[in-house]
């Protein structure tokens, strides 16, 4: 890469559609103004990159993907006004003589504009040259490029707000976790019959700006591309905390079907003993493929942890992992158990949720529950366990472990 540092080269990736677009678009120029090379060069901070490279014969000079210091050659300076667009003779211009690239590739003749978006930001430029001079070219080849330059610009915006939006969050998202985000608080499971707390489950928290909810942080994240990274450190601050709390409880973290498939998760179950840990499954979207999330939870299951579905009943997408992942436990999502003692249907969904664990050989869990009325009917219903403000409020471990005497 021309001794350019990576760290100094972020080029934004292009969708499909835009990429061979961007082809055609180079290959008519070429072939349009009889040049032997066109291209589309992106500026980032030290170094401009070769998205697109339409030439004449097999071996150009230049090829995409290529990335060449930011000052080299003549895309810089045309920008600058250091060198014009048009250039039909480069021996008429002392400036072009005395780019390398000149001599060396060679370069007679050139022609160059930038891709300026509807703001005034550059994002390079869309240039055009031949081996030899070409004096017939003239104002009528440049405004042709500037039209075409136009249309590669339009092209590229939305690839181009999508990359920087990336960049952003993900900006955002190293400071968070620079801070020290995500916390981790625990929220108590209990068994409906006795309230007994049989187990914790571990939620995120997160204190840096902008305030939002944890399901806003981990969606940005997701979106950043960092979304598995992000998940991972929560998981492993989750278990690590967790040996704080009696080894009998049971402790859950969440993981998304995306970071199940495509993370080895055995250095998470090395920190817990197994048969402690739930992982609860938290993507509401549908699974492409099953067959891969199976497999991947099957090494988590013969290791001794349990699979929980998250959110159950609160769509199609949740209803459907319970059915094709099996899991050892079905959480009833909020929307299910608020004002479950004065709604008829929601105490028929429960019903038959609970009908179906009940013949699976599957625990439920009632999340959300805030009220004396809304734990009564779930005790009629025969749910198993129940989680809510009703029997405690997400904590940090330490204040648990001061109320229960626990020693640290």
């Amino acid at each position: 890469m021309n001794s350019i540092h990576e760290s100094a080269v972020s080029p934004t990736p292009l969708s499909p559609t835009v990429a061979a677009n961007i082809d055609i678009v180079l290959e008519m120029i070429r072939t349009h103004l009889r040049m032997d090379v066109a291209f589309l060069a992106e500026f980032s901070e030290a170094a401009r990159v070769f998205r697109g490279v339409s030439a004449r014969r097999d071996n150009p000079p230049i090829r995409a993907g290529d990335v060449h210091p930011i000052g080299a050659g003549y895309c810089r300076k045309i920008v600058d006004c250091i060198l014009p667009e048009l250039i039909p003779d480069t021996a008429d211009f002392p400036v072009a003589a005395m780019i390398p690239e000149t001599a060396s590739i060679p370069i007679g003749a050139h022609l160059s504009v930038p891709v300026r978006f509807g703001d005034g930001r550059v994002y390079g430029t869309l240039c055009c040259f031949s081996y030899l001079p070409r004096p017939t070219l003239g104002q009528s080849d440049l405004d042709l490029l500037h039209q075409l330059a136009g249309l590669t610009a339009n092209m590229l915006a939305a690839d181009v707000t999508a990359h920087q939006r990336r960049r952003r969050l993900r900006k955002m998202i190293d400071a968070a976790l620079s801070a020290g985000d995500p916390r981790i608080v625990f929220q108590p499971i209990v068994d409906l019959a006795s309230r007994a707390v049989t187990g914790y489950e571990a939620l995120s928290r997160f204190a840096a700006e902008p305030a939002r909810s944890p399901d806003k942080w981990f969606a940005d994240a997701a979106d950043a591309g960092v979304g598995k990274r992000v998940e991972l450190i929560a998981a492993q601050k989750a278990i690590v905390e967790s040996r704080r709390l009696p080894a009998e409880l049971t402790v859950n973290i969440n993981l998304s079907p995306a970071t199940i498939v495509t993370s080895d998760l055995e250095p998470l179950l090395s920190l817990i003993d197994p048969e402690r840990l739930v992982i609860e499954i938290t993507e509401h979207a549908p699974i492409e493929d099953y067959g891969r999330v199976e497999t991947a939870l099957r090494a988590v299951r013969g290791a001794g942890a349990r699979i929980a579905i998250d959110d159950a009943g609160a769509g199609y997408s949740s209803l459907l992992h319970v059915l094709r992942l099996q899991p050892d436990i079905i959480k009833f999502d909020i929307s299910l158990t608020r004002g479950i003692d004065t709604d008829p249907n929601r105490i028929a969904m429960v019903g038959a949720l609970v009908e179906y664990s009940r013949r699976t050989g599957t625990t439920v869990v009632a999340e959300g529950v805030e009220t004396p009325e809304e734990e009564k009917v779930l005790r009629e219903l025969r749910v198993d366990k129940a989680q809510g403000y009703f029997y405690g409020r997400p904590s940090p471990v330490s204040d648990i472990a001061a109320v229960s005497g626990l020693t640290t």
